[in-house]
């Protein structure tokens, strides 16, 4: 696979995530990459409380950086 289909397929879990009501809840980086934690902000209890990504590619890590950012505005958090 490519760096480019990798980065895709990365940002397509992030986004599918993001679409179903979770919000990105905790990050923890490490040498294997980041490890993303959702949890659900939602009223289905059918849904599970929180899902966890492990993101490899850089550019993923950009781009979740970005929407955490975002998040963190929205929420009036500095």
């Amino acid at each position: 696979m490519s760096s480019y289909q990798e980065f895709e397929a990365e940002r397509e879990k992030i986004d599918f995530l993001l679409e179903q009501g979770y919000i990105i809840k905790g990050v923890t980086e490490n040498l294997d990459g980041a490890f993303l934690e959702f949890d659900y902000q939602g009223n289905d209890s059918t849904r599970a409380e929180t899902e966890r990504l492990h993101i490899l590619h850089p550019d993923s890590r950009k781009y979740f950086s970005t929407i955490l950012v975002q998040q963190q505005k929205k929420a009036g958090i500095s």
